[in-house]
């Protein structure tokens, strides 16, 4: 599987979706149950550098914006919505976390940013493939700190002038 064809996956399973998250994993559990196991591992290693390489104080400053705090677990399951938001939103999210502001329609920090289904879809779909668990993707794990500058999240003037764009859409 190339990189194209884990962005329509989970961009066509978004859709179905209607973007709530959950039945979005469901259906990417029932589509990656479909192709052969190492398409399914395939698809568990894009998703997993991708949710790597979101481990960094930026984007967590940008979800602790939008959920109004997130803890490690938060993030963690924020970083897997965001990968559910598709190629454009997670790349522009990359490039400049204040962009969200402008990438994201509607936002309810009750129900959005929460994506921790979506990171168990592979293995689901893995283990329902083979009924055995799925070996290790051969992928280094995230660094033990995210990547970046830390940044003062309990600050609300640090976190307004970091991402004025969201601090100004979700915040005020």
């Amino acid at each position: 599987m190339d990189e194209m064809e884990f962005w329509e996956l989970v961009d066509a399973a978004r859709e179905a979706a209607e973007g709530d998250a959950e039945d979005q994993a469901d259906l990417l559990v029932e589509r990656l149950a479909q192709l052969d196991p190492e398409s399914v591992l395939d698809f568990a290693r894009h998703f997993e550098s991708r949710y790597n390489r979101a481990y960094r104080w930026d984007l967590w400053g940008a979800a602790w914006v939008l959920l109004d705090g997130a803890s490690d677990d938060a993030f963690d399951f924020f970083r897997c919505w965001l990968i559910g938001q598709g190629r454009d939103v997670f790349e522009g999210a990359l490039h400049d976390p204040d962009s969200l502001a402008d990438l994201l329609g509607d936002f309810d920090e009750e129900i959005d940013g929460d994506g921790e289904e979506l990171g168990y879809a592979a293995d689901e779909a893995y283990e329902q493939l083979t009924g055995t668990v799925a070996p290790d993707l051969g992928i280094a794990p995230a660094p033990a700190e995210p990547e970046g500058t830390p940044l003062d999240f309990e600050s609300e003037r640090v976190l307004a002038e970091r991402y004025p764009k969201l601090w100004d859409r979700f915040r005020e």
